[in-house]
């Protein structure tokens, strides 16, 4: 390869391996030769003499559903951020005992840091971490993240925007399905966080407000919307968390003969907008910027690894909010139905 690309064997050594800087155009060379000769580099035994891999783990406990758009946007987002670094991404869906796939892949050596997914709001992934003194961000936070890097919604804006948009439209009264009591009882940041954070948002307003229920499949969707109505049939909007149960909700308002926007406006909450237009009508949703919190976890964990953050004098946690975006469809409109 040194001969093709005309430059001693240790330039190529240091451009393949960024082990010190290579002028743009002798790199250029220097890869147009890799990919003549069907060159790939061996991972592992750079690892053994750097004591570097260049792979990061993305530890994404998979949903019940199995993942969707929407989750795998953030996935994708990490996966690309850390190649454009110069970094591998490996997806690593849990098994049952997370500490002990963690132990797992940090105690092979295999990876340089580990980006976490789902966090809860008391996290034992993170505990094991800090003890092991393995490098690791996270996309979401725990109760009190302290000085750990991380990149989450921000709740709070997203809330205000949900609240301000069905209040706009004049309804007064607001119901929210969060996930389901699962994930609610094991201290799952975004429910917990989306759910309080609407509550607040709700009462600022000045506009009722009910969350009561977390179904968590298209048929507990259906059943939650008639007991919804049954305990309070002044509900016009309804906010839903799970795109399963958004479709049990539609079934449900058809077999009352009613119509969306028209008698129940409906908005998906964390949902992408491609996931919402493949409802009929297209839903209202509360985008997650999924891609760009994917790529900002997997930065701040790689410029971490790199020193960047202390080069910069920023020795500190770096630690990032992202509202959701209103994206609107055909099932806002405002309350024509009449109510009690």
């Amino acid at each position: 390869m040194a001969e093709r690309a005309q430059v001693a064997v240790s330039t190529v050594s240091a451009a393949l391996n960024g082990t010190r800087p290579v002028a743009a155009a002798t790199k250029l060379r220097i890869e147009q030769a890799a990919a003549e000769l069907g060159y790939r580099p061996n991972l592992l035994a750079r690892g053994l003499q750097s004591k570097r891999t260049r792979i990061l783990a993305l530890l994404y406990p998979a949903p019940r559903g199995g993942f969707g758009l929407t989750e795998m946007q953030f996935a994708t987002g990490a996966a690309e951020e850390a190649r454009e670094l110069g970094y591998h991404l490996l997806l690593s869906p849990e098994n049952a005992d997370p500490i002990e796939e963690l132990r797992h892949l940090t105690g092979l050596g295999l990876v340089d840091g580990v980006l976490l997914m789902e966090v809860r709001l008391d996290d034992e992934r993170v505990d094991f971490l800090t003890r092991a003194g393995v490098a690791f961000s996270m996309i979401g936070r725990t109760r009190e993240p302290g000085p750990i890097d991380y990149a989450d919604i921000d709740f709070a804006v997203t809330a205000r925007d949900a609240v301000a948009h069905v209040a706009g439209l004049g309804h007064r009264k607001l119901a929210f399905f969060n996930h389901s009591t699962d994930a609610y009882a094991a201290q799952y940041g975004p429910a917990i966080r989306a759910g309080a954070e609407l509550a607040g948002a709700a009462a600022l307003a000045g506009i009722g407000y009910v969350d009561d229920f977390r179904p968590g499949s298209a048929e507990e969707g259906g059943r939650a919307f008639e007991a919804l109505l049954s305990a309070h049939p002044d509900v016009t909007a309804l906010a839903v968390m799970d795109d399963h149960v958004a479709v049990g909700v539609l079934a449900a308002v058809a077999a009352r003969g009613w119509r969306v926007p028209r008698d129940l406006t409906l908005m998906l909450v964390l949902s992408s907008s491609r996931v919402a237009e493949m409802f009929r009508p297209r839903l209202t949703t509360m985008e997650p910027p999924s891609a760009e919190l994917g790529r900002l976890g997997a930065r701040l964990l790689i410029d971490r690894l790199e020193g960047r953050a202390r080069s910069l004098g920023e020795g500190g946690p770096r630690q990032r909010l992202v509202p959701c975006r209103l994206v609107i469809g055909d099932s806002s409109g405002p309350p024509r139905r009449q109510v009690p």
